[in-house]
């Protein structure tokens, strides 16, 4: 059937009795039809029914003549059918209107029941980059639906200079319902913080939990007293896990032993748990330091919250800590001894005591090639133990695991360049330079720049791996692409590169 008897065809089928055939003909004329046929639209769109009434406004938009829309769609975006309401807001937007009936349209969907419909405005009124109506549009990031709320708070966000929406935004951060009131307090701006401090302090008793979250969140970067006394208030009468994980978090570093108790009592909270432990550690006294110790060996414990407390207890820095630590690297759960690792690299860090360095060294040498979950915060905590040198050698020279072959190559770092082990040092680098392994040849690339910027030079005896490095520029691998090429770069300035 050629196009012209096509088009005959479903001029007839427009007027049929059946609504399906008339669907069925509008929608063929919204494929194939011109700005002749628009009558023909725009006059299915008052017919009875509600199915051909969505299918006029849908051609309507792919006819693409915007004009044929403007008088027809904005009516049918308040039709008493949802699926007319949704396909004349999809239309308006396809063709690109604007004006003001075509904003009042849309901006009055927005409290529309159909939460399709009030998905489609919002995309309206988004491509338009205009807000429609502040209240209504604000009162949307209270809605139940993601996809409705998500939609609000990024239009609400696009539109944040419209003076209608940061007066709309500061009223419902300060008196709206719910889960609207949370994500205002979510979106407000820094100024506005400040001049809300009464709402947000009301904020922490609202019934809501969400609202108390939020509330805790901003009044975290006042730096005013009676902010802190206001937290530290509702953490002592806080019931809910998620809002006290949010108070233990914010008043972490700025209590005193006065929440010691308070903060214990979170402890065996598979949510709170965590940031209460960091607050004891934070807290640093001989109270919290047990409370600590009775936490980490206590099984029954959720195993964040052990984490989290042998995190501490190696902040802490305390005599035992390295006893207290070491022995739960063999513990089956990954959580742990990911905690446990974390503490032990604070122990390092902070410095060992003479008789504790040879033994922590031989033990978390022989973890980094025993754990393959944890290898890289393995190689955190052996990081400045140079006791660990010698094993960490072998490993990069023996094992089979290309993570801890990296692992053990990041870890080679020697000050003195007439030193032998660091000449070793360098030849291993070269031979990794061909390692199947991207991280490994990743780490030797690393482990040569560190030489380059000690020695201000090409290190010695690997004045023939340019060849080797210009190849490396061409890697699969973004970050060794980036790599070798700021090798090169810096051998080509410095005082003793290769010819």
């Amino acid at each position: 059937m050629g196009a012209d008897h096509q088009i005959a065809f479903f001029l007839r089928e427009s007027a049929a009795p059946e609504p399906e055939r008339r669907v069925a003909a509008l929608t063929g004329l919204g494929r194939r039809g011109g700005a002749e046929h628009v009558p023909v639209l725009t006059g299915a769109a008052a017919d009875p029914e509600p199915r051909v009434r969505a299918a006029a406004a849908r051609a309507l938009g792919r006819l693409g003549i915007a004009e044929a829309g403007r008088e027809v769609l904005p009516p049918l975006m308040g039709d008493a059918d949802p699926r007319v309401r949704s396909r004349a807001c999809v239309a308006a937007t396809r063709l690109g209107l604007d004006g003001p009936p075509v904003v009042e349209a849309l901006a009055r969907r927005l409290s529309d029941p159909d939460r399709h419909v009030r998905i489609v405005a919002l995309e309206g009124l988004a491509a338009l980059g205009v807000p429609g109506d502040a209240r209504a549009l604000a009162a949307l990031l209270g809605d139940p639906d993601s996809a409705v709320w998500g939609r609000a708070r990024t239009l609400l966000y696009v539109c944040r200079g419209d003076e209608d929406v940061r007066a709309e935004v500061i009223r419902t951060a300060r008196e709206g319902a719910g889960a609207a009131r949370a994500r205002a307090l979510e979106e407000l701006p820094r100024q506005c913080i400040e001049p809300l401090l009464d709402a947000l302090l009301d904020g922490l008793r609202h019934p809501f939990p969400q609202v108390r979250v939020q509330a805790a969140r901003r009044l975290s970067d006042v730096e005013r007293p009676q902010a802190k006394e206001a937290l530290t208030a509702a953490l002592r009468t806080e019931r809910d896990p998620e809002v006290a994980a949010v108070l233990l978090r914010d008043l972490g570093d700025r209590t005193d032993g006065g929440l010691t108790d308070t903060a214990v009592g979170w402890l065996r909270d598979p949510v709170a748990g965590p940031p209460a432990a960091r607050m004891l550690g934070a807290v640093g006294t001989d109270e919290a330091a047990t409370r600590l110790r009775t936490a980490l060996a206590d099984r029954t414990v959720p195993a964040r919250t052990r984490a989290a407390c042998a995190t501490a207890i190696g902040a802490g820095g305390r005599w035992d800590a390295v006893w207290l630590l070491l022995p739960l690297l063999d513990d089956a759960d990954d959580d742990l001894r990911a905690g446990v690792l974390d503490g032990l690299e604070h122990v390092v860090e902070n410095g060992l005591r003479w008789w504790e360095r040879h033994v922590v060294a031989r033990v978390l040498t022989s973890h980094l090639e025993t754990d393959t979950r944890h290898v890289w915060r393995t190689r955190n905590a052996l990081r400045g133990l140079t006791q660990a040198l010698p094993a960490v050698r072998r490993l990069a020279d023996t094992t089979d695991s290309g993570d801890v072959r990296a692992a053990a190559l990041s870890l080679l770092d020697g000050d003195e360049a007439a030193d032998e082990h660091v000449r070793q040092d360098v030849r291993r680098f070269l031979r990794s330079l061909d390692d199947p392994y991207e991280p490994v040849r990743y780490e030797a690339v690393l482990g040569l720049r560190r030489r380059v910027d000690a020695d201000g030079s090409w290190p010695p005896g690997a004045e023939h791996a340019r060849d080797r490095l210009t190849a490396l520029t061409g890697d699969p691998s973004h970050r060794l692409r980036e790599a070798a090429t700021g090798l090169l770069t810096a051998l080509g300035t410095g005082p003793s590169g290769p010819e």
